[in-house]
């Protein structure tokens, strides 16, 4: 099953919605679709956010949102892989490892010292993946978290 990949706009929000409202789900999280819209729009309006999405068939199965930061010890840009997931009826298709890929063309394009990203220990999917992507794991620090 053949796949591409584009950036999204705005053009692109309702099935990016869609996708983003699943992923949501996936981790628990109470389905809201009409807020999770809302939350990408904004991200897409500001330019808070870059989207890709895989298509198959004309249809939207997958996405990857990245986040601009900034490394103090490379003293340059980098992203933030906030956020992937391919709807399970696509999974074990290679979309997945196509989003990296992107993501890591991303990197090259806007001049980024590279991607980081965490996920759940318990989510023995994307642990698999990641390493086979070329991604180390710190092992050096802990990721701490701080909510209002």
């Amino acid at each position: 099953m053949k796949h591409t990949i584009k950036k999204a706009s705005l053009e692109d929000l309702e099935e990016a919605a869609d996708l983003f409202n699943q992923y949501r789900v996936f981790y628990r999280q109470e389905s809201n679709y009409e807020k999770g819209r809302s939350f990408l729009k904004e991200r897409l309006l500001n330019n808070e956010s870059d989207i890709f999405l895989a298509f198959t068939d004309g249809k939207a199965v997958g996405f990857v949102q990245l986040y601009k930061l900034f490394h103090y010890i490379k003293l340059q840009k980098q992203w933030l892989l906030s956020d992937l997931f391919v709807h399970p009826d696509y999974r074990g298709k290679g979309i997945s490892v196509s989003l990296i890929d992107t993501s890591k063309q991303w990197c090259i394009e806007t001049d980024a010292c590279g991607l980081m990203l965490e996920t759940e220990k318990t989510n023995l999917v994307g642990n698999n993946l990641y390493p086979r992507c070329g991604f180390e794991v710190d092992e050096l620090h802990n990721y701490y978290h701080w909510w209002k």
